[in-house]
């Protein structure tokens, strides 16, 4: 799983949100801890965001799984400011199920290699 930390990334923090506001409003993004989940475990799921201030058994729970399923994992923001993104309140984790917007937030947070070789997903 790759954090995503930098003072110089204020541009691309702003169009990661914008993107993951537009994949809400198109109905690409399963948030919450139970609904990420089954988009994980359907096969749905190509990019798995989590909450830096998420609890660490929500972090090692996502890890695992997204480990298992070769999905890509980022920890990305804190619970506010993904729940502002989406319109709706605090949310630890989302999973985004278009590659579209995946390959545009993977862009943006310059997910080019994981730990688990090319990123075939986005």
């Amino acid at each position: 799983m790759r954090s995503w930390k930098g003072s110089g990334k204020m541009i691309q923090s702003k169009k990661v949100l914008g993107t993951l506001g537009l994949a809400q409003k198109a109905g690409k993004v399963a948030s919450g801890e139970f609904m990420t989940e089954k988009a994980i475990r359907d096969g749905r799921a190509c990019l798995v965001m989590i909450a830096e201030d998420a609890s660490d058994n929500t972090k090692k729970k996502f890890q695992n799984s997204c480990h298992y399923y070769r999905i890509p994992c980022v920890l990305f923001g804190d619970r506010e400011l993904m729940g502002k993104a989406l319109g709706k309140e605090f949310r630890a984790s989302l999973a985004v199920t278009d590659r579209g917007f995946a390959a545009s937030i993977g862009k943006n947070l310059e997910l080019e290699v994981t730990e688990y070789g090319e990123n075939e997903n986005i």
